[in-house]
């Protein structure tokens, strides 16, 4: 009589598509936006793109249209993620500041240090 025992692991990695910055057919001025606290942790089936930020950040465009910011750590340069990047849910299908990290496709990986949340600026 022979014992034996099977593990299967599975790897779930999401990549998340940068969104074009393309120009629009009538002039509106860009948006700027105010930072405001934000949640500890987002659901990664929430998010529907991003965008590049040149403040050591990248802001996530969520599907009901919100707008946050995943702040990086001091080392990580946003333009690296051009072609867009990868995120790794925690089993729980969040992604939490201090404990997950953005990757790049080059293997790289940045940790996110916080999220803060988005409101356009009143003029």
């Amino acid at each position: 009589m022979q014992i034996a025992q099977v593990s299967i692991h599975e790897r779930i990695i999401i990549r998340v598509p940068r969104m074009s910055r393309a120009p629009v057919r009538t002039y509106a001025p860009p948006t700027e936006w105010k930072e405001h606290k934000g949640p500890k942790c987002i659901a990664v089936d929430e998010i529907a793109g991003a965008m590049l930020n040149k403040d050591g950040a990248v802001d996530l465009v969520m599907d009901d249209t919100t707008r946050l910011r995943a702040r990086l750590d001091g080392d990580c340069k946003p333009l690296d993620y051009y072609s867009g990047f990868y995120l790794r849910p925690g089993p729980d299908g969040m992604i939490c500041k201090d404990r997950d990290a953005i990757r790049m496709r080059s293997g790289a990986r940045c940790e996110i240090e916080g999220f803060k949340s988005l409101r356009a600026k009143k003029k």
